[in-house]
């Protein structure tokens, strides 16, 4: 399983990318997209949907089931991987390239230290 060491994971399998801007790129981790199987079909979260950390903002199918996908920050979705919707298997094949979901611009409360470092979700997934 990869799990970079420069992304910040929720407990509810996203990753997330602080970039240059401070916005948030988000996707599923390498661990969630195995699990899953073979992804069918993804909907998009809402581009200018205001969210709350833990809010559920879109979901996946795969053959073998629907999941949902979590906010794992406060903000604004400013933007959507529209390319999933052709290729939405680019979750399978690149989790953390290709494969992000969404941009979130994080409200004042973002804090990435309240999200777990590699070693931390690494560990959660060995219980």
């Amino acid at each position: 399983m990869e799990t970079p060491s420069e992304l910040k994971y929720s407990k509810d399998h996203e990753w997330v990318r602080v970039e240059d801007d401070g916005k948030l790129r988000i996707g599923i981790t390498d661990f969630a997209q195995d699990a899953l199987g073979d992804i069918v079909y993804v909907a998009l979260p809402t581009v200018e949907a205001v969210v709350s950390a833990g809010d559920s903002v879109s979901e996946v199918e795969s053959t073998k089931s629907i999941s949902d996908i979590y906010a794992p920050a406060a903000g604004k979705i400013v933007s959507v991987n529209t390319d999933l919707v052709d290729t939405p298997e680019a979750l399978n094949t690149d989790p953390y390239g290709d494969g992000w979901i969404m941009l979130i611009e994080p409200d004042a409360s973002f804090v990435a230290d309240n999200l777990l470092d590699a070693q931390a979700y690494v560990a959660l997934m060995e219980v």
